[in-house]
């Protein structure tokens, strides 16, 4: 794969303390030494323009002053230094990267994967939250609506808390389709499966909010009986994938059962439906806190792009996790 990457993204650094360190990219880094094609790309970063596109222009005046302010805390959770705010601008600066050259039609080997942070799916129109300041993915499929690539962008969030920043930008849109799967009752608190969207983007938001402990199953259940007649019907011409690894068996801050082998499974399962659509397709870093089980997650993500089958999930969908899946199938008329 290519990845996006920028020693900018490391400036931003909100304590030793906080689950969401320069750490993070550090360790990703070190684990894809030792795999042969990797190839790093440093894209420009986005001018403020391209990020008021995507939010409130007073907010992303109020971003840009608090942090050359020197920062501090923003909310209990998000902290920003005087650094953040030119790693924001990179890292959704990799995240148009990554849309661009999956349009071009980078696949196989050079599928690009944008690893910026501040991470992005929290950050609504006009706020900042869960660590979360410019919603990288959001403002990437606006730039290429805006510019004229790409008529329909889909946006396939799998980290383990909701999106709400990105469904709360597009929820109203139908020219995007924002699908969640998430753990249930975890911050946000929001995502339950009545949220399909409002006016013209009814429909067009997808969510599935797992019970703790949903695994490996359930998780290709969902992407195979829901997002897949969903996707095949909304026909994007970018498939984008909020990738958090914070949905691993092993993650401090979740209680979901992803393996470290389901996330290749997941990635060959999108990359799949982006072919049935004619779409290019790419990747977004969200969360994933375990520093082995992000870096180890993300390695296998690449081997799969590098020609490796991954092993696909033994065991049936557990009866709580069937129950949202029929929910969320009623919901957007599937069941017919």
């Amino acid at each position: 794969m290519r990845f996006g990457y920028s020693a900018e993204c490391l400036e931003h650094d909100p304590g030793s303390r906080h689950p969401e360190s320069p750490d993070r990219l550090r360790a990703i880094r070190q684990a894809l030494a030792k795999r042969h094609g990797v190839e790093y790309v440093e894209a420009d970063p986005i001018d403020e323009s391209a990020a008021r596109a995507a939010h409130d222009a007073d907010y992303v005046r109020e971003f840009r002053e608090f942090c050359a302010s020197g920062g501090g805390q923003w909310d209990p959770d998000t902290v920003a230094v005087e650094a953040t705010w030119d790693a924001a601008l990179r890292s959704a600066g990799q995240a148009v990267w990554a849309a661009e050259a999956a349009l071009d039609g980078a696949s196989g080997r050079e599928t690009p994967f944008a690893l910026g942070r501040p991470p992005g799916h929290h950050a609504v129109a006009d706020d900042a939250m869960g660590f979360c300041f410019l919603n990288n993915a959001a403002i990437a499929a606006e730039a290429m609506i805006d510019d004229g690539r790409a008529e329909r962008v889909a946006i396939v969030d799998w980290d383990v808390h909701h999106g709400n920043g990105t469904q709360d930008i597009f929820e109203d849109r139908g020219d995007v389709f924002y699908a969640s799967i998430h753990e249930r009752g975890l911050y946000p608190g929001t995502g339950e499966a009545g949220e399909i969207g409002t006016g013209d983007g009814e429909g067009a938001t997808v969510n599935l909010a797992y019970p703790s402990g949903a695994g490996d199953p359930a998780y290709v259940a969902a992407i195979d009986e829901v997002f897949a007649p969903l996707l095949d019907e909304f026909g994007p011409d970018l498939l984008l994938v909020s990738a958090g690894f914070d949905a691993h068996e092993h993650d401090p801050i979740s209680r979901m059962s992803v393996s470290t082998e389901g996330y290749g499974v997941l990635a060959a399962r999108l990359r799949d439906l982006a072919d049935r659509s004619d779409a290019g397709f790419g990747f977004v870093l969200e969360g994933g806190y375990g520093l082995d089980t992000l870096s180890e997650s993300i390695t296998t993500v690449n081997e799969v792009f590098g020609g490796y089958d991954p092993v696909e999930p033994e065991g049936s969908v557990d009866d709580r996790a069937r129950s949202v899946i029929d929910e969320v199938r009623a919901a957007h008329g599937l069941n017919g």
